[in-house]
């Protein structure tokens, strides 16, 4: 093999040898990076996991048809961008009747956001089995070398990416280029690329996890009491350059605040640690902070999902001590029709008024979307607190759904509107899978649409239709001072496979305009991504004692066979303002750097 040459580093582009059943072909025939500092070792770039996924088609039943790729090439384009051809496959890695003689292009400035470009057909007589694309800046134009499935060699050229019916073919020469030696694992080697510090930068803090690299506390403190020391902060710094303020527990024992001095003391940054998993059995789990304590509600499989359950301590540790109570606060009900399916419970504050949202169904399977109010001055763990759940329904006061399912409806406001979103599956003779849908509500009624349901999402990439598993379901929202970030499962609710991915919109701008929401190619969170946890999803967000966002998700203490349990961890933000959710332990604070000291000047 020959080592490629280069100044700062290179980019390796590759697909993986599909490994039932840790890495089936839905993942493993998707495109993957790595990269070298040295030109021979390459490493992987989001731990070996995919992080393009050719998008599906939909057929005329509406069903979706899944589509994979095989031999990637990486190209700069002719402003210097990057561009991505590969050819598109089915989910097994043959042929694709639907892709055949063409190739499947991305675009991307970064390599962090990809934008699909479609199709380029090469020919109508074959299927196309290898591809490489370059730009000739002396001739203007890209040449397209490639092979098709009777070994024929072409050379194809075209000026312009976004023109690709302007393409002319003739015969060319075997494809031939230097292949990457010291690949990472089960990769099926594309080529190599070389790229810029500036560029490696941001793809490492972007694709590798983040790892805490320092703490810093102030030197030296002015302090007159014990209160002054304590809300001293560490800042704990990450590999991508971001940070995190923490809190410190001090030693303070040593000071005598009535004399003055200088006082060198010790403290030990503060981490609340929740060992995995906190409530076996537990899925779609939410924690509310309300009026001083703390509430847990989740979809409760250890009771056969036969009504809601909710948890009350002081702290967040309370709720998942040994021998917690549970409180019982909606009951099967066959009077008012709440049989079944007492699905994935969420709290929401509207204008200062407590709901839950959750999904139920009668006597024939089929949940639907309902939401709870609280009674004002009553208690959450009260039963008799709670007013009659409504159904959810559209503005002209009809039922959300007539033929299919609704449920894992969530919400959140903007200074635009308030919006619910959900997840829903149509009654088909084949399966069109679970998608998501948004729609603006009023805030006095959060159980009325005030407009037209929109299709946000759908599970159209490997990772969230899988192994005949398609979802996307799970919504829950972070809003920043600029964005909504909607994190959403896709892939097996009940396996290893299942998954966050993200959608991310402007807050300014109208969130029932899909073309102002952007779908994340790879998830944020899968089973490569915090070790011993498997399936991780259908997530939640809240702010502990410390002030931390916080996330609550559901995963798999084993590959296989392990109930969906409760996990909980800290959500951090990158460099880029954007929310990180794989931070586990050890990477969200360096046990060896957990030791801090300072010097404090009472005077």
């Amino acid at each position: 093999m020959t080592s490629i040459p280069v100044s700062t580093g290179s980019i390796l582009v590759y697909t993986r040898v599909p490994v039932d059943p840790t890495y089936p072909p839905d993942l493993a025939n998707s495109v993957h990076l790595a990269y070298s500092t040295d030109g021979t070792t390459y490493e992987p770039l989001n731990q070996n996991y995919g992080i393009v996924f050719a998008t599906a088609t939909i057929r005329p039943n509406n069903t979706i048809n899944p589509k994979a790729v095989k031999k990637p090439y990486l190209f700069r384009t002719a402003g210097g961008s990057f561009g991505i051809v590969a050819i598109r496959t089915q989910t097994d890695g043959s042929p694709d009747e639907e892709s055949k003689g063409s190739i499947l292009l991305w675009t991307s400035d970064d390599l962090v956001h990809f934008h699909e470009n479609g199709l380029i057909k090469l020919t109508e007589d074959a299927y196309v089995e290898e591809v490489t694309c370059e730009y000739d800046a002396s001739a203007g134009h890209y040449r397209i070398d490639w092979t098709d499935d009777q070994g024929r060699a072409f050379s194809s050229v075209l000026s312009d990416l976004s023109r690709p019916e302007n393409i002319s073919t003739q015969p060319g020469k075997p494809i031939s280029y230097p292949r990457a030696a010291n690949v990472p694992e089960g990769a099926i080697a594309g080529n190599v690329l070389p790229i810029d510090a500036q560029l490696l930068d941001t793809l490492l803090a972007n694709w590798k996890p983040i790892e805490n690299v320092a703490v810093n506390v102030p030197e030296q403190v002015r302090a007159a009491c014990a209160d002054d020391v304590k809300a001293v902060t560490a800042t704990a710094v990450y590999s991508d350059g971001s940070v995190a303020v923490k809190k410190v527990d001090w030693n303070i024992d040593s000071i005598d605040f009535t004399k003055p001095g200088t006082y060198r003391i010790t403290g030990t940054v503060r981490q609340r640690v929740y060992p995995f998993p906190l409530a076996v059995g537990y899925a779609d789990p939410v924690v509310l902070h309300w009026q001083g304590s703390y509430y847990f509600i989740a979809t409760n499989d250890n009771n056969g999902n036969i009504g809601l359950f909710v948890r009350k301590g002081d702290t967040v540790a309370d709720l998942f001590r040994e021998g917690v109570q549970q409180h019982l606060i909606l009951d099967r009900d066959e009077s008012r029709g709440f049989i079944q399916t007492f699905w994935a419970p969420e709290f929401h504050v509207i204008d200062g008024k407590l709901y839950i949202f959750f999904a139920v169904s009668g006597n024939t399977w089929g949940p639907q979307s309902h939401v709870m109010k609280l009674k004002d001055g009553g208690e959450i763990i009260d039963p008799n607190s709670w007013e009659d759940p409504i159904r959810v329904i559209r503005a002209d006061g009809k039922p959300l759904m007539e033929r299919g399912i609704t449920l894992d409806m969530t919400y959140f406001e903007t200074n635009r509107a308030s919006y619910v979103m959900w997840s829903y599956r149509i009654w088909n003779p084949e399966d069109s899978g679970s998608m998501l849908m948004i729609a603006t509500v009023d805030r006095s009624k959060p159980w009325q649409l005030t407009s037209e349901p929109v299709l946000i999402s759908r599970p159209l990439y490997g990772w969230e239709n899988i192994q005949g598993t398609i979802n996307n379901e799970g919504p829950y929202p972070i809003v920043t001072d600029r964005h909504v970030h909607i994190a959403y499962s896709g892939g097996s609710a009940n396996g290893y496979s299942y998954a966050v991915g993200w959608l991310t919109g402007n807050k300014d701008d109208d969130l029932l305009d899909p073309k102002n929401w952007r779908k994340s190619n790879a998830p944020a969170l899968s089973f490569y991504s915090v070790e011993g946890e498997y399936g991780p999803g259908h997530c939640s967000f809240f702010t502990d004692e410390d002030g931390n966002l916080m996330i609550a998700y559901h995963a798999l203490k084993q590959f296989k066979g392990s109930p969906r349990s409760t996990g909980i961890r800290r959500v951090h933000f990158n460099r880029f303002g954007n929310p990180v959710l794989n931070m586990s332990v050890e990477r969200d604070l360096n046990p060896a750097l957990a030791q801090v000291a300072t010097t404090v000047i009472v005077e």
